[in-house]
């Protein structure tokens, strides 16, 4: 039985940091890409960030390029999401998804099979 478990959201203040994680279970993380996706409320679901089954390559949405930082930890089967100089707009609930069909992981939440439940993030001062 597969499970994606978000964790680590949270209120933060403006410019402030926050890591989510994503616990996989009954799917191995060398087989599947991992990507974190988000939606605010009205807001269409967006791709924030993707790394592929060979964690060897990564991509990002240009709204969060350079400031939040997708990596994995096979041993542990988690992905991470490591958000820094977190702004409002960074508000939304945040889930991590896995794909076995596009590999090298995309921004598009249609490649996704396997999605988590969420974990809410609040940027507010």
């Amino acid at each position: 039985q597969w499970q994606l478990v978000e964790s680590g959201g949270g209120l933060a203040q403006p410019g402030g940091s926050l890591r989510l994680s994503c616990e996989v279970s009954g799917l191995a993380l060398d087989y599947y890409a991992i990507g974190w996706f988000r939606q605010a409320p009205g807001k269409e679901r967006e791709g924030v960030a993707c790394i592929s089954s060979s964690g060897s390559s990564t991509n990002y949405a240009a709204s969060v390029a350079g400031r939040f930082t997708i990596f994995r930890d096979v041993a542990k089967n988690t992905a991470y999401l490591q958000m820094n100089s977190l702004k409002s707009e960074d508000t939304a609930v945040y889930s991590c998804a896995a794909s076995s069909r596009v590999v090298a992981g995309t921004l598009l939440p249609l490649t996704y099979d396997y999605w988590g439940q969420g974990t809410q993030v609040t940027v507010s001062s």
